[in-house]
């Protein structure tokens, strides 16, 4: 069994610096590379646009990377030795009426959901602003979740890539403040925008592909590494 331990929490931050010449009219130094010296694209706010990425390439990235869908939460015992228990909340994130799920990825989804859940922390910090949980609405799916799921929820997939242990799904409407001694409120819409730049990095990285659901109020977002 793997443990959750071994996880990275915190994604390394690396800092560039380089000095310009004396002359106000110096140029970049060519010999660092570009890559270097351009900074990363921002998230230009437009979220259909942006996270876009159909159910296909979120099934297919499933099937590479996840496990064989489970039939009843019993199965899990099964795969116990390429499943990582996600950590009981901390204090990065609160699960949400999470009745048609468990709590169980593959290691590289566990890893992406805690840089994730890390990155926002850090964000909120750099920015000054109030701290907040994220809020976990839906993680890996047996065949009989789905398909109670299905049952109370004309808008579910039976071909979900909560199947594989690859896939899961975070608010972007509900927030959890973690002092509430503060009395600063802060708007779900620009923690929504934090959480929005955080997830634009990594899918650039190519570590996940995500969909913004708006009838859900959710983002969809599925392991693209091993």
């Amino acid at each position: 069994m793997i443990n959750i331990k071994s996880i990275v929490f915190a994604s390394l931050l690396v800092f560039i610096s380089f000095s310009c010449g004396s002359k106000s009219n110096s140029q970049p130094d060519k010999t660092i590379p570009v890559d270097v010296r351009i900074r990363k694209t921002k998230f230009s706010g437009n979220y259909n646009r942006e996270f876009n990425d159909i159910n296909e390439l979120h099934i297919v990235s499933a099937i590479r990377h996840g496990i064989t869908p489970l039939e009843t939460r019993a199965d899990t015992v099964d795969q116990m030795d390429i499943l990582v228990r996600l950590p009981d909340e901390l204090d990065l994130y609160k699960s949400y009426q999470i009745t048609h799920s468990i709590p169980y990825l593959v290691p590289s989804a566990a890893k992406l959901f805690m840089d994730i859940a890390q990155n926002f922390r850090d964000s909120l910090y750099s920015k000054e602003i109030p701290l907040h949980k994220l809020y976990l609405t839906s993680v890996t799916r047996t065949n009989d979740d789905i398909e109670k799921l299905t049952k109370r929820n004309i808008n579910a997939s039976p071909n979900s890539a909560h199947r594989y242990a690859t896939t899961f799904d975070i608010s972007w409407k509900r927030f959890d403040k973690i002092d509430e001694h503060i009395s600063d409120e802060v708007l779900p819409e620009r923690l929504k925008l934090v959480l929005a730049q955080v997830l634009f990095d990594l899918k650039k990285d190519e570590r996940c592909f995500v969909k913004h659901e708006r009838k859900q109020a959710c983002f969809h977002i599925t392991v693209r590494e091993e």
